[in-house]
């Protein structure tokens, strides 16, 4: 499993006024263009590549991050560790590793690839849409979060229950139980048959 050192600019992506073009990809994750990111997810939305990360403790906790309320898409949920969208040509490895270090102010001291999956999921909310072929991530973070407050609003480490019980009671994003029921194997291997994910 490769090592992540924090070796990226660490600015914020929505930051910028320049466009931010997305990876427009076929059902087989294959490369076919870019659009500009508002626009790929009205809709009925076009599929494009992104990234999940779920990061973990020395006592098999997922870190979580909720999301910023000043986000124009799923403000104020809980979601996965770290979640984006990889600029155009960059690999996804490096996009999951800069964009961690970028909200969280946190290098994982192990990252792992853990597949793919794809999903629509629209959100009722804002009333756009995730087309997503989506790149798991998987590993380890042994900092405490400083989290970027344009970016997130807050983060919590949870074990598998609290996780249950948080998700009984909080707003997730869309595509939260998706990514994690993805995730599992890998997350499984990681966190060993105690952790109870």
């Amino acid at each position: 499993m490769p090592i992540t050192p924090a070796t990226a600019p660490h600015g914020s992506s929505e930051d910028t006024a320049e466009a931010i073009l997305l990876e427009l990809v076929d059902e087989n994750g294959v490369t076919i263009g870019t659009e500009e990111k508002l626009a790929a997810h009205q809709p009925p939305g076009r599929l494009h590549r992104a990234f999940s990360v779920f990061l973990f403790d020395e006592r098999g906790r997922l870190l979580l991050q909720q999301r910023a309320l000043g986000k124009y898409h799923s403000p104020g949920v809980w979601s996965n560790t770290c979640c984006g969208h990889p600029y155009p040509g960059e690999a996804p490895f490096t996009a999951a590793a800069r964009r961690t270090h970028e909200e969280l102010g946190v290098s994982p001291s192990l990252l792992a690839a853990a597949g793919t999956v794809r999903y629509n999921h629209p959100d009722p909310a804002s009333g756009l849409v995730e087309q997503e072929y989506n790149h798991l991530f998987v590993g380890l973070v042994q900092a405490a979060p400083a989290p970027d407050p344009k970016e997130v609003a807050g983060t919590v480490f949870v074990t598998a229950d609290e996780l249950a019980e948080r998700h009984a009671r909080d707003p997730f994003s869309a595509w939260f139980m998706t990514v994690l029921d993805a995730a599992r194997p890998a997350i499984r291997e990681l966190t060993g048959p105690t952790a109870g994910w």
